[in-house]
């Protein structure tokens, strides 16, 4: 099995492309080890010393390490540990991990939601991350998004939200004034 990588906006997080599906269903995070609990390939990747977190897309891992951790010193137990869950012909992950969605009202929370998953959500995934809606307050203007996988503490992260996410809602939504990132 060859498994390419790539680097991500964020220099604490790789794109590992195994070639497979790994979460076709809909993106998982596990952003520490106790989410892992059960779960085959994110537990294995955690046992990798200087991972912090793992974000797995359709087709894609994408592994965050302490930023004292060279990526020389653990991409190949990295390598190892994705490459063995995933020839061990076992679940991935255990149980559901996907959230209920909810019904959204009419309006513009449907229209923001729409546009981050239909243009956001492809476009941050081609760098290893994910971005959710989680809200919006339409007293004030303001999205609330949830950063995840390579998103979540990307140095141009803020750069991505305020210059490219919140201009394309203000864009399509005259009621957004401002996006902001959420726990």
């Amino acid at each position: 099995m060859f498994i390419q990588t790539e680097p991500t906006p964020n220099p604490n997080t790789m794109k590992f492309l195994p070639g497979r599906e790994i979460a076709p269903d809909e993106p998982r995070e596990f952003a520490v080890p106790d989410d892992a609990a059960g779960s085959l390939l994110p537990e294995s990747l955690f046992a990798v010393d200087g991972v912090t977190g793992v974000f797995c897309g359709a087709d894609y891992v994408s592994v965050s390490k302490d930023e004292t951790v060279d990526w020389s010193h653990i991409k190949p137990a990295i390598l190892g540990a994705i490459m063995d869950a995933l020839e061990s012909g076992k679940p991935l992950f255990s149980g559901d991990a996907m959230a209920a969605e909810e019904e959204l009202p009419e309006g513009p929370a449907r229209e923001i939601k729409e546009l981050i998953d239909t243009r956001v959500r492809p476009a941050v995934a081609r760098d290893g991350g994910d971005i959710i809606f989680k809200g919006f307050d339409e007293q004030n203007g303001i999205v609330a998004l949830v950063m995840r996988g390579a998103c979540a503490g990307c140095p141009s992260s803020t750069a991505t939200l305020k210059q490219g996410i919140e201009n394309l809602l203000k864009h399509y939504v005259p009621e957004v004034r401002e996006v902001v990132a959420v726990g």
